[in-house]
């Protein structure tokens, strides 16, 4: 099949998964909220990434808020996922389509362009492609036109990469996988690029390791950090220190700048957090660096997608 076309993001995606955490109506937090996705949606990055489960729809209400207080009353800004339900696991078509609603209503909005299945765990792939399926249901929604284009979006490569090779999904996510310390990605990315389909790589930071630092404390992918990989980000921190480079910058522009990647995906928590993004980006990279980098050698990932809780 011909994938459908997705309107090109800009090499930023926001995220926001933490977006609505202690964002309860009538609340300090609540307005920091919206004063926050009102900023992300006013800032030069296109596309803000949500999902029906994010801090148990808020995510989603306060974006929805928040393009109501700028006035947006074009196309959503917005790509969004489907979730299992969280009380009994159940993912299939009528829980797709339940799930897109939901969505759309948090939202106010009719449609979004793009939605993605999110984190399929509690299903295998046979059951998602099978008849009644939640592929089915993301196909239901596209062929009818309440969206432009699906996609998959979750962390272990071998969940993902089955739903790729179906060749009926325009658009893959994946976080952790792409960054300085596990580009254990690169092949999957390739393969959907090749296919057609617009590539969303997230978490540039590891979830945080990259960002905080070696002595943080920090975990790489949502689990414990090595010490291993911990002396490993401690050297690419010397490596950079070395050549007047951020760590952050580098992690960030790692992805920014790789030919498998259409957007990477990264959470602002403030707005002067997106200030602080902005700086990133256009931070000055010496060509050396990467070559410094690369002398370390491979860093000991503590992923493995192997592994049953891999995530």
């Amino acid at each position: 099949m011909t994938n459908a076309i997705i309107p090109a993001p800009s090499s930023i995606t926001l995220g926001t998964s933490g977006l609505g955490r202690d964002a309860h109506a009538g609340t300090e937090g609540h307005r920091r909220a919206v004063e926050l996705a009102v900023a992300m949606l006013r800032s030069p990055h296109t596309l803000l990434d949500t999902a029906n489960e994010y801090d148990g729809g808020r995510s989603e209400e306060v974006i929805g808020l928040a393009m109501r207080e700028v006035g947006i009353a074009g196309p959503a800004p917005v790509v969004t996922k489907v979730d299992r339900d969280l009380g009994s696991g159940v993912f299939d078509r009528d829980r797709v389509l339940r799930s897109y609603d939901e969505s759309l209503a948090r939202l106010g909005v009719d449609r979004v362009s793009l939605v993605h299945l999110h984190d399929p765990f509690t299903i295998s792939f046979e059951e998602a492609a099978a008849p009644g399926g939640a592929i089915e249901g993301l196909i239901e929604l596209r062929d009818s036109g309440a969206v432009d284009s699906i996609g998959v979006a979750a962390g272990p490569l071998p969940m993902v990469r089955p739903y790729v090779e179906t060749g009926l999904f325009d658009a893959i996510l994946v976080h952790n996988r792409l960054t300085l310390v596990d580009q254990s990605a690169a092949d999957l990315f390739a393969a959907a690029r090749e296919r057609g389909m617009t590539v969303f790589n997230a978490a540039p930071f590891g979830a945080g390791l990259l960002a905080k630092g070696s002595a943080s404390g920090a975990r790489y992918g949502y689990h414990e950090t090595t010490p291993e990989l911990r002396d490993w980000v401690a050297s690419a921190e010397q490596a950079c220190s070395a050549r007047g480079v951020d760590l952050k910058a580098a992690a960030l522009q790692f992805s920014l700048n790789s030919p498998l990647v259409h957007s990477t995906v990264v959470s602002a928590s403030s707005p002067e957090r997106l200030t602080q993004l902005a700086a990133l980006v256009s931070a000055s990279i010496p060509a050396e660096l990467w070559d410094d980098l690369a002398a370390l050698g491979p860093a000991p990932s503590n992923l493995d997608d192997d592994r049953p809780e891999a995530r």
